[in-house]
């Protein structure tokens, strides 16, 4: 195996502490949903982002249109066309195809530790790298979102496992308030989203995702002048 691939795929365990309960919860409030086991697996393979995912069952389990979960799916993942520009130029020696594949695997995690480890010096080859890291992350992602699904279909009905979806969110949130922009961004999307609650076709989260991303593009333009 290439050594750097192996270094891909060392780097990448300690993510995984997070991954395992993240992609199980995923599992679990797809079922709570109302989705059948074969299509909560199915959504991880074809989808592949935790929190869109996540968002789009919670949206479907209040039977929201399925234009409104498409379109919050694509407003949360918005951030990975940032990302494609920015690590393209690095895999641009792979054909078409396989740079398609590559884009499906890409991951907050995967490029973030690829494109520090080249800018460091500390891999020869970002493209094994980057390949260690993000099918490590895919293959637990499937069968965790797999054992959440077991773990969801054993659970009786009544029980009702959705509350496991916004404890997942803020998890995912309070480690990355780190600067003014992202606080603003949280703090301004939360609270449009609940003042949107009662807006027709479950648009709430959209609008809310819409003027969290407004703020905080805005505090940072204020803040860099």
């Amino acid at each position: 195996m290439n050594a750097d691939l192996r270094s891909g795929v060392r780097d990448c365990l300690p993510l995984l502490l997070g991954v395992v309960p993240f992609a199980m919860v995923t599992g679990i409030a797809a079922i709570d949903a109302g989705l059948t086991p074969v299509q909560a697996v199915g959504m991880s393979a074809v989808v592949y982002a935790g929190a869109s995912q996540i968002a789009a069952v919670d949206l479907l389990g209040e039977t929201a249109p399925l234009a409104v979960v498409v379109f919050t799916a694509v407003v949360i993942n918005l951030r990975l066309l940032m990302y494609s520009a920015s690590i393209a130029p690095h895999l641009a020696d792979y054909s078409r195809r396989t740079r398609a594949a590559l884009a499906y695997l890409l991951t907050d995690q995967a490029y973030a530790l690829s494109l520090t480890k080249q800018e460091t010096g500390e891999v020869d080859d970002i493209r094994s790298y980057y390949l260690g890291v993000a099918l490590t992350l895919w293959i637990t992602w499937i069968v965790c979102t797999a054992l959440g699904v077991v773990v969801g279909t054993s659970v009786p009905q009544e029980w009702g496992l959705s509350f496991a979806v916004p404890l997942v969110f803020l998890a995912i949130l309070v480690p990355v308030m780190t600067d003014r922009p992202r606080i603003v961004a949280a703090l301004v999307g939360g609270a449009v989203a609940v003042l949107a609650a009662g807006a027709p076709f479950n648009l709430s989260l959209p609008i809310g995702a819409v003027a969290g991303v407004a703020a905080g593009l805005v505090s940072e333009a204020v803040g860099n002048r």
